[in-house]
């Protein structure tokens, strides 16, 4: 009579939560005995998704001409429009700003200008005879005067870097070499030596004549290559250089 029973309560679960235990249940089991599908990714970039790259796959095997070849996908975006409102980020002062001399309409400050400073066009220095700008026609030379050439021998066939090897001259500035007369200073008492084959991109005429009267030869050479010109082609690049002004270094 003294011993107190005590019952164990019974957990009760609603109709919802056995549901849930089934459905995880089959799941699990599920997941076991069947076979799982590869992973696949989805691309989300637009761009590449809706452009045609049929024409990428097998590019070794086609010939790439002005009418099939185009630009990458994504590469290229449409023009951006302006001061069509700020939900876009360029409405209203279309990316310029409210106030100052850069937002106005029209170039505000002309090219080369640098606020009031001398500007770099007029702080460099100029020289007579160099080019100031792109686009000009002056050919600037490497200088061997008939100096050098009188330190030779008889029958040499020499051009700057014979010149340089024998230390008659020094490295040269520029790559294209020009022969020409020495100073009057220089020319009394010089004596060319005959029969001198002498190779440079030009010659002036005081210096090749100096040069033939002795039984020599002028080759052009050409300004690109360094090979011998022809004959035919050797007057026809004289004559050009004729035309155009020219400066010695």
């Amino acid at each position: 009579e003294g011993v107190v029973v005590r019952e164990r309560p019974v957990m009760m679960m609603s109709f919802s939560q056995c549901v849930m235990v089934v459905v995880l249940f089959a799941r699990t089991v599920s997941g076991f005995t069947t076979l799982r599908q590869p992973m696949s990714m989805k691309v989300f970039d637009w761009k590449r998704r809706e452009a045609d790259e049929s024409h990428l796959i097998r590019w070794d095997a086609q010939e790439f001409r002005v009418d099939n070849i185009r630009g990458a996908p994504g590469s290229h975006h449409r023009k951006m429009r302006k001061g069509r409102g700020i939900a876009a980020g360029k409405g209203a002062s279309c990316g310029f700003g409210m106030r100052g001399q850069k937002s106005r309409s029209g170039r505000p400050a002309r090219p080369g200008f640098e606020g009031g400073q001398t500007p770099l066009y007029r702080r460099l220095p100029k020289y007579v005879g160099r080019p100031t700008g792109p686009g000009h026609q002056n050919t600037i030379y490497s200088i061997v005067t008939l100096a050098d050439l009188a330190a030779c021998g008889d029958n040499d066939e020499v051009d700057h870097a014979t010149l340089m090897d024998w230390g008659i001259c020094t490295k040269k500035k520029r790559k294209l070499v020009k022969v020409v007369g020495a100073r009057k200073e220089q020319t009394d008492g010089l004596t060319l030596p005959k029969g001198l084959t002498v190779k440079a991109h030009a010659f002036t005429a005081s210096a090749q004549k100096a040069i033939e009267d002795n039984g020599g030869k002028c080759l052009l050479l050409h300004k690109n290559t360094n090979d011998v010109l022809p004959p035919a082609a050797a007057a026809a690049a004289k004559d050009d250089d004729d035309d155009k002004p020219q400066g010695d270094d």
